[in-house]
């Protein structure tokens, strides 16, 4: 087993609420083994306060976290990523900058909890099912023995995770 700590960034266009869960839940996740990161192609620049309400309400952490541009992640000075993983179907399909690094890459795909129509129960059940999918995720990703994979059997097991209950993923082979 190695000592190395791998960095994960998690990307949505808006960096608002799916790609902010899964940093909050990586941090509690893969604490000791993971840094978690989370950005957007097109930055809402404030994240969603449903998102917020939810974390703190389970004592997610929700200190620090902010809507910011995946271009802070591209720049010469910022922490080489060792995975890359989408979180929703729009940013799967734009072209992505050239990381540093050369991470590993997956689709997460999971349905937008904040574009929930109705009251606040509706937009609470869709978070916490937003919330679950990714802790699922995660912790199926944590559980990996990454230093004992080969590139191409981790790259397999990246992409299953994304397939998982749940997925948007409209062409599962894809990812």
């Amino acid at each position: 087993m190695t000592d190395r700590i791998f960095n994960v960034l998690f990307l949505c266009t808006g960096n608002s609420a799916r790609s902010i869960l899964a940093e909050s839940v990586l941090t509690i996740h893969g604490a000791g083994r993971f840094r978690a990161f989370s950005a957007g192609s097109f930055p809402k620049g404030e994240v969603n306060p449903d998102a917020i309400r939810l974390l703190q309400r389970i004592g997610y952490p929700t200190a620090g976290l902010r809507s910011k541009s995946w271009d802070e992640f591209a720049a010469p000075d910022a922490p080489v990523m060792d995975f890359v993983f989408t979180v929703c179907d729009d940013t799967a399909g734009e072209v992505c900058p050239v990381w540093p690094g050369h991470p590993m890459t997956a689709h997460w795909g999971i349905e937008d909890p904040s574009r929930v129509e109705g009251g606040e129960i509706e937009r609470e059940r869709a978070f916490v099912t937003a919330l679950r999918y990714l802790e699922n995720r995660i912790s199926l990703f944590t559980a990996l023995p990454i230093d004992k994979l080969k590139a191409t059997a981790l790259t397999a097991r990246l992409r299953e995770i994304g397939r998982s209950e749940g997925s948007t993923n409209p062409r599962p082979e894809v990812a």
